[in-house]
């Protein structure tokens, strides 16, 4: 199965140039359809009124981190199956496995580029 390049993605940050930055790297990718919440629950709001295909967030965030927005998505019955991307400065073992069995699809570490993304959109979600 091809991948939509027209699939709606949801990125969370709260730090704005992050987000502008992960927008950049998904348009080099040629994806389109690019949604923004600057927070967990900003996130979980939007996850809720609308489908998504894939949720790319940031771990560290104020007052929702994306460990527990995750934990939230993974809880809930209709989202429970989103491919969701965890990404953060810290590349601690113990956050990979806590992210892990939290359900997380895959991981990046700060600082990536486009063909990082692509490797890792491409095990979560096939060739493209």
């Amino acid at each position: 199965m091809s991948v939509d390049p027209n699939m709606p993605i949801l990125i969370v940050d709260d730090y704005k140039t992050m987000l502008r930055i992960i927008r950049n790297l998904l348009r080099q990718l040629n994806f389109t359809n690019i949604e923004e919440a600057t927070d967990g629950s900003m996130a979980l709001r939007k996850l809720r009124e609308k489908p998504f295909s894939l949720v790319i967030s940031d771990w560290n965030m104020e007052p929702m981190t994306g460990l527990q927005l995750l934990k939230e998505v993974r809880a809930d019955a209709k989202l429970k199956d989103l491919p969701f991307i965890m990404i953060t400065a810290e590349a601690k073992t113990e956050n990979v496995v806590m992210a892990k069995k939290a359900g997380v699809s895959n991981y990046i570490v700060k600082p990536f580029n486009a063909e990082t993304l692509k490797g890792k959109l491409t095990t979560v979600l096939g060739d493209f």
